[in-house]
């Protein structure tokens, strides 16, 4: 690979960065919580968790951003037999 090229990945990625650094920190003023994991190559995600919504945003190494939303609509739940249901849905079997 070329110094050129070398030099260039390195700008957008060093970009990208700072628009992750960028983000995190309106979400700290914000009071918003938020994790952080990498769950695909060349990526970074921010779950966030509001009431009543989760946000996925992830940030790409290429520059573009994904961002995915899940609203609650069964609001809050205290039926006990929910849990057993959430580990229904995530056996692969």
């Amino acid at each position: 690979m070329e110094e050129a090229d070398v030099a260039s990945r390195g700008a957008a990625a060093g970009e990208v960065f700072e628009r992750l650094l960028d983000f995190l920190d309106r979400l700290d003023e914000a009071h918003i919580f938020y994790a952080l994991s990498h769950t695909r190559p060349h990526s970074m995600m921010v779950a966030i968790s509001l009431p009543g919504w989760h946000w996925e945003v992830e940030f790409m190494a290429d520059g573009s951003v994904e961002v995915e939303r899940y609203e609650s609509v069964a609001g809050v739940q205290s039926d006990p037999k929910l849990l057993e249901a959430l580990f229904a849905d995530a056996d692969p079997a």
